[in-house]
């Protein structure tokens, strides 16, 4: 499996991610920047766990996100084997 790929909106490039902070178990605050030098676009960024798609073999009691439908577990489905859901 690739790692998770962001893209720059404007030029394709990949991003970069130069500094993160947590502000929530749930919530990631990031500032990525373009790493074409040409581009330069710089943006920041929110990572939100939003919902369990499925569950955890080693659950911890305090972790308590909604379960996702079905809907959205199809969705994540079809996008995994597209090979999109490494993709942003």
């Amino acid at each position: 499996m690739s790692g998770y790929k962001l893209v720059c909106p404007h030029c394709n490039s990949r991003m970069r991610i130069r500094t993160s902070e947590g502000k929530h178990v749930f919530l990631r605050i990031a500032y990525l920047q373009c790493t074409a030098e040409a581009c330069g676009w710089s943006v920041r960024a929110e990572f939100e766990m939003t919902h369990e798609l499925s569950p955890s073999g080693m659950p911890n009691p305090e972790v308590n996100l909604p379960k996702a439908d079905r809907e959205l577990r199809r969705a994540a489905l079809v996008k995994d084997a597209d090979g999109e859901a490494a993709q942003a």
